[in-house]
């Protein structure tokens, strides 16, 4: 079983992303208890699964393996993963959290050595890579995981394969009866950082996402550059396997359309002028933005300038009307450039729809949680939302930048409420 200590001086933290990790870590170092609670096998969310940065192109590895080393040194913040809230009633310095925990049928025993993988055959899709490939029954999420430890897929249970898997194992780890725990924690201030949804490219019929093989999103194309992805790094068309050259980028693809999602998600442009970087590095490759407008604001500006001054790179102002597909799977742009009104329908080896944000917590929010959410499904820093907080893209579509400093701000929020309940109690 699970040992958890928690009174109504400890801060839960609900999602274990870069802002969760932010949010827990600043209060954690002020000296505070910090429950970290994340539904997935690991902690750093999406950002784990981004090749770069914009706009330096940097790897997301380096602040990773910083954030990781500060969580395991830290006593003060407790980490559950594969753990979700169920169930939070209360008020502000005296909450009621249920937190429901899911078998990982791997215990603390493991040392990641791979054995249990090499044993067995079973392979399931791999959602760390938005099911472009396959993992197998016992897996590790990816290369920089945290926790340490291997996952045994729950649909392997009962299968030889799982008990290949236990037998294969020299250290006892693998617990094939591990069963769902429930806990009950006291908690005095709560901090949602459950993250973003790629929107489903799926609803935007006249694109032809779920038609057309090489029509793919802005996120699936990110997976296929890093190299430990589900094409080792090259650019690869889902039809055929061909390394993809020429290749459109359809900005706002859902957002800012009352059919779809109605905001800007604020990180989509940037998002695809660094994707037309990892193009620009294929021989022969060529880019072409689809756009209503491009927002590259503050120091970003610079970032675009670069971009535009690439004779690889073109511009198109439109919003393009539909894609259609010819006889050899190419997918193909149709509709009207604004700027002199000439129609065009323009085949591409690839298509990449630079999809929005949506809130993870939207309609998905634990029982008895009475807070302010806008239009859009994000959570409001409203007064009456008493001693639970927002960070990150709970709270907005944020880039990690902000996001982070959405974290902070939340950690502060919260810790005051906690020194209100210690100076009750003193």
């Amino acid at each position: 079983m699970t040992d958890v200590v928690a009174t109504n001086e400890t801060i839960l933290v609900v999602g274990g992303g870069v802002s969760g990790m932010t949010a827990a870590l600043e209060a954690a170092e002020a000296g505070k208890q910090v429950i970290l609670v994340e539904k997935r096998a690991y902690v750093g969310g999406r950002v784990t699964q981004l090749y770069k940065y914009f706009p330096k192109l940097c790897f997301p590895t380096c602040g990773l393996e910083i954030n990781q080393r500060r969580v395991k040194g830290n006593p003060n913040v407790t980490v559950l993963t594969m753990a979700e809230v169920s169930k939070l009633e209360g008020n502000a310095g005296n909450y009621s959290a249920t937190i429901k925990i899911s078998p990982r049928f791997v215990n603390s025993n493991c040392t990641a050595c791979g054995d249990c993988e090499r044993a067995v055959s079973a392979e399931y899709p791999d959602d760390y890579n938005y099911g472009m490939n396959k993992h197998k029954g016992a897996y590790r999420p990816y290369r920089m995981a945290y926790p340490e430890r291997f996952v045994i897929d729950p649909r392997m249970i009962g299968t030889p394969d799982a008990d290949k898997a236990k037998a294969a194992c020299k250290y006892g780890a693998v617990d094939l009866n591990m069963k769902e725990e429930v806990l009950t924690l006291k908690v005095g201030a709560v901090i949602f950082a459950t993250g973003w949804t790629p929107y489903d490219a799926a609803k935007i019929q006249p694109y032809g996402y779920d038609r057309f093989p090489n029509v793919i999103s802005s996120v699936e194309f990110e997976r296929m550059k890093d190299i430990s992805g589900p094409t080792g790094g090259k650019v690869l068309r889902p039809s055929d396997g061909k390394e993809a050259k020429d290749i459109a980028f359809i900005q706002c693809a859902g957002s800012r359309d009352r059919n779809y999602l109605k905001h800007c998600s604020r990180i989509c442009c940037m998002a695809s002028l660094k994707q037309t970087t990892y193009v620009s590095e294929i021989e022969g490759g060529n880019s072409t933005i689809y756009y209503i407008d491009i927002r590259a604001i503050d120091r970003f500006e610079d970032f675009y300038q670069k971009v535009q001054a690439d004779p690889k790179v073109k511009f198109i102002k439109s919003k393009p009307a539909n894609i259609t597909q010819d006889k050899d799977g190419n997918p193909i742009v149709n509709g009207v450039n604004t700027e002199g009104y000439h129609r065009y329908a323009t085949a591409h080896d690839l298509v990449v729809l630079a999809v929005g944000m949506e809130p993870s917590i939207k309609g998905a929010m634990p029982e008895g949680v009475k807070i302010t959410v806008n239009e859009h499904g994000f959570i409001e820093n409203d007064g009456s939302n008493g001693g639970i907080f927002a960070a990150g893209c709970a709270s907005d579509a944020l880039d990690v930048n902000r996001a982070v400093q959405s974290a902070t701000a939340s950690a502060l929020k919260a810790i005051q409420v906690i020194n209100r309940v210690a100076g009750m109690e003193g």
